[in-house]
């Protein structure tokens, strides 16, 4: 998603441009290997990002990021025990927990309690999963390495309780509109198990040392077929894999943001978010091309 800035206000009656964006619209990831650009719909599906430390999933899931960030009808969650992968976003989120599992295990409970009562909407109006018609702000709880949080922060009930409410909401969440975009860089079986795996629509593996932690990401059986991101080149950072539920994986190329690309969407996403946010210009004046 390109993004450039605009010369400085002149006026007080100056007000940003941005595009209209909407977590129904499919997201911009970045290319294939025939330059076709890809994108795809993050609306009732979830996607799992995994890969060797500087493979670039961190740099797709700021990508991924920066569209629901512009979507008015959409609330961040962000969970990250780094803090810096997805801190540059915090002002944008309604929720940001650093290193603490305690925390997040109670955001997460949150998330189970919104989504119990979504269902209860549904039930009461007997649908199955909301729509655009609703107007219902759609959630999107990013996680920057699973593993510090199911397991190495904290004591083993608050990291088996993490998982079990992670597991839950990923496989609930997506009717009534709770979507977690999730990263790893330790793709292994006790930290992404397959019965958790199967439940993102999307999976993207950017290097990974070896066949078998391909798998873990893309699936059982990819690897003996030849789609092992094991074969990414080292000096290719945001290439990988990307399959779809049902699909065959296929060699795309993540679109890179800059830090400073990422300051000023995530300042024009807080803006847009503030109450009565065209009375007043924020710092950063942003235009930014669909």
């Amino acid at each position: 998603m390109p993004a450039t800035r605009a010369a400085p206000a002149t006026g007080p009656d100056t007000v940003p441009v941005g595009p209209v964006l909407s977590a129904f619209d499919p997201v911009y990831l970045g290319i294939d290997e025939f330059g076709a650009p890809v994108s795809v719909p993050l609306i009732y599906r979830n996607m799992l990002m995994g890969g060797e430390p500087g493979a670039g999933k961190s740099s797709l899931l700021n990508t991924a990021l920066g569209h629901v960030a512009l979507c008015t009808d959409t609330r961040l969650c962000l969970l990250d025990g780094k803090q810096v992968e997805l801190g540059l976003w915090r002002e944008a989120a309604d929720v940001f927990v650093g290193p603490d599992l305690t925390r997040a295990n109670r955001t997460l409970m949150r998330l189970q309690r919104v989504m119990d009562n979504r269902y209860a909407y549904l039930l009461f109006h007997k649908r199955r999963k909301i729509s655009r018609a609703d107007g219902m702000n759609v959630i999107v709880c990013a996680i920057d390495e699973i593993a510090y949080f199911s397991a190495t922060a904290g004591d083993k009930p608050d990291r088996e309780l993490f998982s079990a409410l992670l597991r839950d909401i990923v496989a609930r969440g997506r009717a009534v509109g709770i979507i977690v975009i999730a990263a790893t860089q330790r793709p292994s079986a006790d930290i992404i198990p397959p019965s958790l795996r199967d439940l993102f629509a999307w999976r993207f593996a950017g290097r990974t040392t070896n066949d078998v932690s391909s798998d873990i990401i893309l699936g059982h059986g990819w690897a003996a077929r030849g789609f092992t991101a094991n074969t990414i080149a080292t000096d290719n950072p945001g290439a990988g894999l990307l399959i779809a539920e049902g699909g065959i994986p296929y060699l795309i190329k993540g679109a890179y943001l800059s830090d400073a690309d990422i300051i000023a969407l995530a300042d024009y996403a807080a803006w847009i978010r503030r109450p009565g946010h065209l009375a007043t210009v924020p710092t950063s004046h942003l235009v930014a091309a669909a």
